[in-house]
């Protein structure tokens, strides 16, 4: 089989993408994103690592909700330059699957606890709507749609988003399995992923391609229990196969800068792109050492919620609602890598009390699956976010492979042989 064309959509720094890329079965034509660092990452990574040369050209720095101008160009604005659009992009070449995920802020429960109004007046709850307009657009013979687990239960206007979505897919002529808690649900640590980590992983077949509407739950019954399923890991990774080797990062007796940035911890020339922690005070350190101590020497004093609470109020003469602490365990998979890594990293704490400190981007990428060679070109704060917000591309290699596999196996999977004829 020649190599399947793709269109990306809110492609991020290209976690999904570089996991199709890495299969060898995908050709990126074109790729969608509203934030410039994000862009800047995506191109460094497809000039560098896959050979586009015109990889400036592929990836569209713009907003998707202006879907008309994303499709057929737009002019210089305050917010982007101009482009000639989709559709000179894609050059009139057939589109074989669409791949995407909008920004889940507005599903994730932790959002709309803290928000408000619980995210019910969120722009983001509809940008499906506009992931389906692309997809009306170029017809592919799959989609691919990617969210958090808080998806299934968000009702930002009364309406059940997945009942939405359902039917946006259905009305544009795309199936998608029935039970999406039950199938599309997915573990992404039994994939290989160092990581607490679920997401639903939505795949929807052109009725156009896949033409017996009757069996195609069938079809996508296969493909997440056998086609992606063989594509398991027989091990789960953990915090110590993830980031054990990366260089030690300890604390100085004081502060000091390099440049502009103030530094709390060791200088360690090294070639890993983004290995230093962010600042962190005396104070905050010591609770870090304490509570990676607390673990290590097994007395577990600080292994509940109130303990947790109580700690930060002897320390910081604060109280707080929700403890903010966690520090990852050697022996297990990380927490869940999210976008709010950006403001602080006291959930993701080093498990070593020597280095008394939250994560680096590095240790971030690491857990997250990204490779080495992977640059991340914004600010500090932007990398986390990039990261936080990626699915993770050892995860998305299997499951470009398995897209594969179902194209491929289109014949074998066939209606005529599924049971029920």
């Amino acid at each position: 089989m020649q190599k399947l064309n793709t269109i990306e959509l809110f492609v991020g720094c290209g976690g999904l993408l570089d996991g199709f890329e890495k299969s060898g079965h995908y050709n990126t034509v074109a790729s969608v994103e509203w934030q410039e660092s994000a862009c800047n990452t995506l191109i460094n990574r497809l000039k560098n690592k896959y050979n586009y040369e015109d990889a400036e050209k592929r990836v569209l720095h713009f907003d998707i909700q202006r879907t008309k101008e994303l499709i057929n160009g737009w002019d210089k604005d305050i917010e982007f330059d101009s482009h000639r659009g989709l559709k000179k992009v894609v050059n009139g070449r057939d589109i074989d699957v669409i791949v995407g995920g909008p920004p889940c802020q507005a599903y994730s429960v932790a959002g709309r606890i803290q928000d408000k109004d619980g995210m019910r007046k969120d722009y983001r709850n509809y940008l499906f709507e506009s992931y389906l307009k692309v997809v009306k657009v170029y017809n592919p013979k799959i989609v691919v749609f990617e969210n958090v687990e808080g998806m299934l239960s968000a009702m930002p206007d009364g309406e059940s988003i997945v009942d939405k979505i359902k039917r946006g897919f259905n009305d544009y002529g795309f199936d998608i399995i029935d039970d999406i808690k039950g199938e599309a649900l997915l573990d992404l640590s039994e994939f290989g992923v160092p990581q607490k980590r679920k997401r639903v992983i939505l795949v929807g077949l052109n009725r156009n391609y896949f033409r017996n509407k009757d069996k195609n739950q069938q079809i996508l019954k296969c493909f997440y229990n056998e086609i992606l399923g063989r594509y398991k890991s027989e091990k789960k990774f953990n915090v110590h196969d993830a980031i054990m080797d990366l260089p030690k990062l300890k604390p100085t007796e004081s502060d000091y800068r390099i440049g502009k940035r103030k530094y709390s911890h060791t200088p360690y020339k090294t070639d890993f792109n983004w290995h230093y922690p962010r600042y962190h005070n005396k104070r905050d350190m010591d609770i870090f050492s304490i509570l990676a101590k607390d673990i290590i020497t097994g007395k577990n004093k600080y292994q509940s919620s109130e303990a947790l609470k109580q700690l930060y109020t002897e320390k910081t003469g604060k109280t707080s609602n929700i403890h903010k602490y966690y520090v990852l365990r050697w022996d297990k998979p990380s927490n869940t890598i999210p976008a709010h890594l950006k403001k602080d990293g006291l959930r993701h704490i080093h498990p070593d009390p020597e280095q008394a400190r939250s994560i680096t981007v590095r240790e971030a990428a690491r857990l997250q699956t990204f490779d080495d060679d992977f640059e991340f070109l914004g600010s500090m704060g932007q990398n986390y976010e990039m990261i936080g917000n990626a699915v993770p591309p050892k995860f998305s290699e299997k499951l470009a492979n398995a897209i594969h596999d179902l194209l491929g196996m289109e014949q074998a999977i066939s209606p005529n042989s599924l049971k029920g004829n």
